[in-house]
């Protein structure tokens, strides 16, 4: 069987992704983002481009793993998107509420 390798490099802004998961199988490996890098990932597409469906992703996400908001708070800080976290944080909210 043919192995293949390659090293893939990720940023988010001038950030690196912090954390890769990884599924192991028999055979192979797959490598992954962590949720809150997923989260980060869907976001730099509604902050640069105002993307509504990657916005409505990251929510999806958060709802469905653990996430570290307080992590994606200061990135998004430090990409001078507060305001748009903050639209974020408000419609993350508001799904949690509705699905109790």
């Amino acid at each position: 069987m043919l192995a293949l390798s390659f090293i893939l490099i990720i940023n988010f802004g001038s950030e690196p992704v912090r954390e890769i998961a990884e599924i192991k199988r028999e055979n192979s490996r797959l490598k992954l983002l962590s949720p809150t890098d997923c989260v980060k990932d869907r976001l730099a597409a509604f902050y640069h481009w105002n993307d509504r469906q990657c916005l409505e992703q990251a929510i999806l996400v958060s709802l469905d793993n653990n996430v570290d908001l307080s992590e994606i708070a200061r990135w998004s800080n430090k990409e001078s998107m507060t305001y748009k976290y903050n639209k974020f944080e408000i419609l993350l909210r508001e799904r949690k509420t509705s699905r109790r």
